[in-house]
C-alpha cells in the first residue's frame, strides 16, 4: 500500500515538478531541500509505503518519526517564473515493484495538480573526490537539449552511464508516458558511502535557480549540510542494518543482480 496525506490543496498554475531524494551523495535531498527552506516552500502533502524499509526513526531519544516522502509547493512571484512544487523525502523504495508502485503514485498525484515538466537531481558515481564536478543531464526528449544546453550542462551522459537506477530516472520515465517532459540532473561525486557531496550539490543548485529563474543564498549551503548530514547517515546506518538483516533471512541467489543507485 502506497498512500498520500494531503495536508492543503493548492491553486497552481502549469506547475514544474522538482524531485530531490537520497541517493548517490545525497545531492538530490540536499540540493532541493536547501530550495525548499530558501524558498519557504509550503508543504502540502506527504506519502508513506509499505514499499520503504519497515523501521520508524527515533528523534529526541523517544519520539517517532516513520518514513516518508514530502510534497511542497511555491509559488511564483515575478514575470517568467513558474510555480514549483518540490518532492523530497527520508527514502526512497527498498524493491523494484516498489519503485514502480511508489512512482506510480506520484506520477497521478503530480498529473492531477497540473504538472507537465519534471526535473529530478541526483549524482553520478565517479569514485574519485571531483574538485571541480560537472553536471550531467538526460532528457525524455530531445528538443529539450535545445532548450537547456546553454546551463552549463553535460548531455553525454550515454558516455559514463547506460542506464539510471531509483526514482531519478523512474520517474522521468513513467511521466513520459502521460506526456510530461522531464530532464534528469546528476552531479559528480565520488559515490563514497555514506558521505554527503556539498560541492556537486552547489554546482547543481546553481544550474537549477537559472533554470527555475530563483534566487537564494548559497552562503549558507554547508551549514545546512552539516545539519542533513547526521539525520541523512543515521537513516542510511538504518537500512544497511535492515538489508542485512532481510539477507540473513533469506536464501542466497547468486543468479539475482543487486541494484545500484545512480540518483
Amino acid at each position: 500500500m502506497t498512500s498520500i496525506k494531503v495536508l492543503e490543496k493548492p491553486k497552481l498554475k502549469d506547475p514544474i515538478l522538482i524531485v530531490g531524494l537520497p541517493g548517490i551523495g545525497n545531492i538530490g535531498r540536499v540540493a532541493v531541500g536547501y530550495l525548499i527552506e530558501e524558498l519557504k516552500a509550503k508543504k502540502f502533502a506527504e506519502l508513506y509505503s509499505e514499499h520503504f524499509f519497515p523501521f520508524v526513526v527515533l528523534h529526541n531519544e523517544s519520539e517517532i518519526k516513520l518514513l516518508k516522502n514530502y510534497f511542497y509547493y511555491w509559488k511564483a512571484k515575478k514575470s517568467g517564473q513558474r510555480d514549483l512544487i518540490f518532492l523530497t523525502g527520508d527514502c526512497q523504495s527498498q524493491s523494484t515493484e516498489g519503485h514502480y508502485s511508489v512512482v506510480e503514485k506520484i506520477i497521478e498525484f503530480v498529473e492531477k495538480l497540473g504538472v507537465k515538466e519534471i526535473f529530478t537531481i541526483g549524482g553520478l558515481a565517479t569514485g574519485e573526490v571531483e574538485e571541480e564536478p560537472i553536471a550531467y543531464a538526460c532528457v525524455t526528449d530531445e528538443k529539450l537539449i535545445r532548450k537547456y544546453k546553454k546551463y552549463d550542462l553535460d548531455f553525454n551522459l550515454g558516455r559514463k552511464v547506460g542506464y539510471i537506477v531509483g526514482a531519478a530516472g523512474l520517474i522521468l520515465g513513467i511521466g513520459a508516458e502521460k506526456k510530461m517532459k522531464g530532464v534528469c540532473i546528476l552531479g559528480e561525486t565520488s559515490g563514497f558511502p555514506i558521505v554527503t557531496d556539498p560541492k556537486a550539490a552547489e554546482v547543481v543548485l546553481k544550474i537549477l535557480t537559472k533554470i527555475l529563474k530563483v534566487k537564494v543564498d548559497m552562503s549558507k549551503l554547508e551549514k545546512r549540510v552539516k545539519e542533513m548530514e547526521r539525520f541523512i547517515k543515521k537513516i542510511e546506518t538504518l537500512q544497511r542494518k535492515a538489508v542485512m538483516e532481510m539477507l540473513k533471512q533469506e536464501k542466497p541467489e547468486p543468479e539475482k543482480e543487486k541494484l545500484r543507485y545512480i540518483g
